[in-house]
């Protein structure tokens, strides 16, 4: 019985160590109009845009029109790493990070928090945390 009762401790724990694993499949934004990939490089993570609900601006490739830097307006969405830098503090958050706005062609300071398996807060500002907005993504698989 307690070497039973161990395993399923054992699994449990394991599932909670997955579930902190932000790299492992993918993600929707708020609005699921798209998905990001989270990968890591060295030890900081980045997050892509894999999938886009409406891919496609007239017949084209949506691409980044947004965008203050006249060379990187015709750049694709699809594909963009669009959160970047992070670093893993502690156990489901990561910080120290930046979040490119497409919508809008800004990037603001962010910081992201695990709030459950399926459910992560990323929270952009400017300057300080309390003035900014937090998206919630939602797993998409």
């Amino acid at each position: 019985m307690k070497k039973l009762y161990s395993f399923v401790m054992l699994l449990m724990m394991a599932k909670v160590a997955l579930a902190q694993d932000i790299t492992q499949g993918t993600w929707y934004n708020q609005e699921k109009t798209a998905k990001i990939q989270f990968f890591k490089q060295g030890d900081k993570f980045f997050g892509k845009v894999v999938w886009l609900k409406e891919p496609n601006e007239n017949g084209k490739p949506r691409t980044d029109k947004e965008n203050p830097d006249a060379k990187l307006k015709t750049r694709p969405i699809l594909g963009l790493v669009n959160l970047k830098n992070f670093v893993q503090d502690g156990k489901g958050a990561w910080v120290d990070g930046e979040v490119y706005d497409p919508k809008n062609g800004k990037t603001y300071s962010c910081k992201m928090s695990l709030v459950s398996p399926v459910k992560l807060d990323i929270r952009g500002y400017i300057g300080i945390s309390l003035i900014g907005r937090t998206e919630h993504f939602t797993k998409a698989d």
